[in-house]
């Protein structure tokens, strides 16, 4: 068996079918009465309230996008063993919050990371174990001020552009296309430091949802900005720029700020390809698109990668089988630093990995679970970031599984190849990077160097870090040992 069949089997095992496991899950806990606190005790309001309010309630609080709210004791202590199946499950689909690192290998590093450490689950074992307790009042933080005003989070932005509304029937097929131009109103170049993109709907807020899903009716868009006479992202224009796919669940987009990307003068968005979804209540909306622009006379220090890792055309899923693997290879032509990674499949994906081959060498960078319900994107923190020497292999390597296993699959029964349909298949990183000259690529190096405390730390991300110059070049050589 060779080792990457036997680390298909491990994760096989991993995923084991979780029905078993959420029986009971939606029907509430009966509350039982307040234990007294003590040294030893783990309750509510001094161990599971922190936890809640960090990772948590950004979501789970009233008028959020979850089912339920967790902002007090009396909200969470129905749900308590639902916290502690949801919290326990690990890096894969269904885990709560919706994270899906796996901690044990690659980088580990990035910013806006909600997820839980082993302490924190073991904690809320701990407490749903010893019956829940509420614990003293006293030792309650202070409550979250949710800001319930449609404030973005990149902060004030400098344009918002709105899309043409859309009304969508409570019951029907999935629908694609286009929506059009929108111009942006600019007369002069601006780069752009962050972008964020949300839904605007007429869904109460206040009203009771069993799914994410059910608050919304556009699944994805995908959308770039042109030049006049321009058509869309597949023109290479002067001015023509893609832009993060907006999907459920996505985080804001924050650039480097060494990298910003510029939205032209006289520019419009083009609305390429929309997706939208039935969600059993008739829905009008629409999605508003906020730019934070970097200060005027701003220019880029590096140049966007065209790097494109992936394959949408020989996707070949197998009915009811697990373990299935689909590979892909490519090689940087430039030297490359990675921003971001965010991989996309379809429901029957359930991980990710990618691997960076220099030489001999072969780092795994990173392993996700993946859950087509929340597609999430991992932006690396700055020191941490991949730094890949130019002939570096990139070998993304993504996981299916179209057994009864994985819940997400409509109908697993049939064979599906790749396509744009949510019954199809997707196998590809919608993750950007940057390009570097030699000077930059060195520079970085240089500034990882000083965060390793001897040549016995060792960089994932940055294999030359302590490889004499003369060999930075040359992809065929393998860099000295660690010493």
């Amino acid at each position: 068996m060779t080792a990457r069949r036997h680390l298909a089997s491990l994760f096989a095992l991993r995923i084991a079918p979780l029905v078993p496991l959420v029986l009971g899950l939606l029907t509430p806990a009966a509350p039982t009465a307040q234990s007294g606190n003590s040294s030893e005790e783990v309750t509510f309001t001094k161990d599971m309230a922190p936890i809640l309010q960090r990772s948590c309630q950004q979501c789970h609080r009233p008028g959020g996008v979850a089912p339920m709210a967790l902002t007090t004791y009396e909200e969470a202590r129905p749900w308590a063993r639902a916290i502690k199946t949801k919290t326990g499950l690990g890096p894969r689909a269904g885990v709560m919050p919706p994270w899906f690192v796996e901690k044990n290998i690659g980088i580990q590093k990035f910013k806006n990371d909600p997820s839980l450490s082993d302490d924190e689950i073991a904690r809320i074992a701990k407490w749903v174990d010893s019956g829940a307790p509420g614990g003293d009042p006293a030792d309650m933080p202070p409550p979250r001020d949710f800001d319930n005003s449609d404030k973005w989070t990149i902060g004030e932005p400098d344009l918002v552009l709105r899309s043409p509304e859309v009304r969508v029937p409570a019951a029907g097929p999935d629908k694609w296309g286009s929506l059009g131009l929108v111009p942006t109103g600019l007369t002069e170049d601006r780069y752009v430091s962050a972008v964020e993109v949300r839904e605007v709907n007429d869904i109460p807020k206040s009203g009771q949802t069993s799914t994410v899903g059910g608050r919304y009716v556009f699944h994805h868009m995908t959308y770039s900005s042109v030049l006049p006479g321009e058509r869309g992202s597949a023109d290479v224009g002067e001015g023509s720029v893609s832009w993060p796919i907006h999907e459920v669940g996505r985080n804001a987009d924050v650039f480097p700020p060494e990298a910003g990307r510029l939205l032209a003068a006289n520019s419009a968005l083009s609305l390429d390809a929309y997706h939208n979804h039935s969600n059993g209540r008739e829905t009008k909306a629409h999605l508003e698109f906020a730019f934070k622009f970097f200060p005027k006379g701003y220019k880029p220090l590096y140049r966007r990668s065209t790097m494109r890792l992936g394959n949408g055309i020989d996707v070949d899923v197998k009915p009811n089988q697990a373990n299935q693997e689909l590979h892909a290879y490519g090689v940087l032509q430039e030297h490359t630093k990675i921003i971001v990674f965010e991989p996309h499949l379809h429901a029957p994906g359930v991980r990710m990995c990618l691997e960076a081959i220099w030489g001999h060498n072969i780092q795994t960078l990173n392993c996700v679970g993946y859950d087509h319900n929340w597609v999430k994107q991992y932006v690396y923190a700055d020191e941490a970031a991949p730094l890949l020497p130019k002939g570096t292999i990139l070998h993304l390597i993504g996981f299916l599984d179209t057994t009864p296993a994985n819940r997400n699959p409509a109908d697993p029964r049939n064979w599906a190849g790749g396509g744009r349909r949510s019954i199809a298949n997707m196998f590809i990183d919608l993750g950007y990077s940057v390009a570097l000259t030699e000077e930059q690529f060195q520079a970085e190096m240089a500034k990882r160097r000083t965060n390793m405390k001897s040549r016995n730390d060792y960089d994932i991300g940055c294999p030359l870090c302590w490889a004499p110059r003369s060999q930075q070049a040359q992809p065929g050589t393998t860099p000295p040992r660690n010493q």
